[in-house]
């Protein structure tokens, strides 16, 4: 072996035995050497959505704009084409009415935060069938009526009590029943406890089974060190400004004389030092008696926390796919820019189209099956989340009458009426809608309470 081949060994060596885990040796387990948790369970993924400011804006602000408003079940797909048959059906109105009644939106969009923390949450439906929450589902009469009470569940409220392990079964390695404890996670003035049966159920999570994944799972680390880099932050400031003492003796202190100044036995000395400076943290006193001994207040030196606090937050911010100044808001002084909300508005309508939507359905089918919902094609119209403001759409019309303008000599329209409504919303205007008679103007005034404009005198 070479002298060199020699001395790159000891040096390995002693970069091994000073920094384990690296330089060849065995990989260590960061997980454990960072104080991370090894699993990310419910309880420590609700801990963070309660606990933490970041995650819960997480959570929060991707439920609010997924559910910013509201959809609408509708019989069959509308058109859009004047003429067609756009008017609300009666069933509609009356689900449309049913729904509102149960706040049943609303709860959806609960069970979807719920989903978010958790690996799943769960939807239980309560019908007027006379029935056990743990018996099955056959038919329920009343027609809407029939749907009593949705009611959202965290993970930790219910779990598979009973599993079909017939591998002949077409439900094989489903749940068969369900056990519900209201009073489990939380605080809550209705601690209900039963079992229910899965026909009673529906299972909200990323693919709709009981395997899902906590979203605050794959940020879980950087929400840990957030919390170490606010609380030690805290903490510096605290003891920076509350002042520590360090008391140092000299080394030719007489105790004798220190406990006859004092008025105590000498073996009290160091506890009436100790009730004097907790009288002088306090704020008793103002001075302190220190005869042989050399007083020197803590001071903290604390590193800038912003960098570290950045890292951490923009990292937690791509674990939940949400722009950074989204996340956290505008304390900075600087908005997210148009690219940021643009993306951001794209992520959550595919979050909806591939997880909201289809729970939704899944919902709706359980109503057919049962009977409250008769069999339809049924169609759930929501707004589009990417479209453009109504302000960019008004703009968007006026350049493309602009461009018609432009375009005058050639003899040619390139946009249509009908085309620049239909970039704002609007639909096509009827014949006679079209063109307006001289006395509209006079019409729109006295609707509006505008004074009559008389007409100037000839000169």
């Amino acid at each position: 072996m070479s002298a060199r081949q020699l001395l790159v060994n000891v040096a390995t060596r002693s970069l091994q035995a000073m920094f384990p885990g690296y330089f060849g040796a065995a990989k260590h387990n960061h997980t454990a050497d960072f104080g991370y948790p090894a699993l990310v369970d419910f309880n420590t993924a609700y801990e963070a959505y309660t606990r933490n400011g970041l995650a819960n804006a997480g959570v929060d602000k991707t439920v609010e704009k997924t559910w910013q408003d509201m959809p609408y079940l509708q019989e069959f797909q509308r058109d859009g084409t004047k003429g067609g048959n756009q008017k609300e059906t009666k069933v509609e109105a009356d689900i449309r009415q049913r729904f509102a009644d149960l706040r049943l939106w609303q709860h959806m969009a609960e069970a979807d935060r719920r989903g978010m923390v958790g690996r799943y949450s769960v939807l239980i439906l309560r019908f007027a069938d006379s029935k056990q929450l743990r018996e099955p589902v056959d038919r329920v009469n009343g027609g809407l009526a029939g749907l009593v009470e949705v009611i959202p569940a965290w993970e930790g409220q219910i779990k598979p009590s009973a599993w079909d392990t017939d591998q002949t079964s077409e439900g094989y390695g489903q749940p068969t029943m369900y056990q519900f404890n209201e009073a489990a996670v939380g605080e809550t003035a209705q601690p209900r406890n039963f079992d229910i049966h899965p026909d009673r159920v529906i299972v909200w999570s990323r693919d709709g089974t009981l395997n899902g994944r906590s979203a605050l799972e794959p940020g879980y680390n950087d929400l840990l060190s957030l919390s170490k880099i606010i609380g030690a932050g805290g903490e510096g400031f605290y003891k920076n400004a509350k002042s520590g003492l360090s008391i140092e003796i000299d080394k030719d202190a007489k105790l004798e004389s220190m406990a006859a100044a004092m008025g105590v036995q000498t073996t009290d000395v160091v506890d009436k030092i100790d009730e004097q400076v907790e009288s002088f943290n306090r704020g008793f006193d103002k001075s302190l008696m220190t005869q042989g001994m050399k007083v020197t207040p803590i001071q903290v030196s604390l590193p800038s926390p912003e960098h570290f606090f950045a890292v951490a937050a923009q990292s937690f911010a791509a674990s939940m796919k949400i722009p950074m100044k989204i996340l956290v808001g505008s304390q900075t002084g600087e908005r997210a820019s148009t690219e940021d909300a643009e993306e951001w508005s794209r992520t959550c309508m595919g979050r909806r189209t591939n997880q909201v939507i289809p729970a939704i359905m899944t919902f709706v089918g359980r109503l057919e099956q049962v009977g409250i919902l008769p069999a339809r094609d049924w169609f759930l119209s929501w707004s589009d989340l990417t479209d453009a403001s109504l302000s960019d759409k008004v703009a968007l019309a006026d350049k493309m009458a602009d461009v018609n303008v432009k375009m005058k000599d050639t003899g040619e329209f390139v946009f249509t009426i009908d085309d620049m409504r239909g970039v704002a919303d609007r639909e096509p205007l009827s014949e006679a809608d079209k063109y307006r008679d001289e006395g509209d103007d006079d019409e729109e005034q006295d609707a509006l309470g505008l004074p009559e404009i008389e007409d100037e005198p000839a000169a």
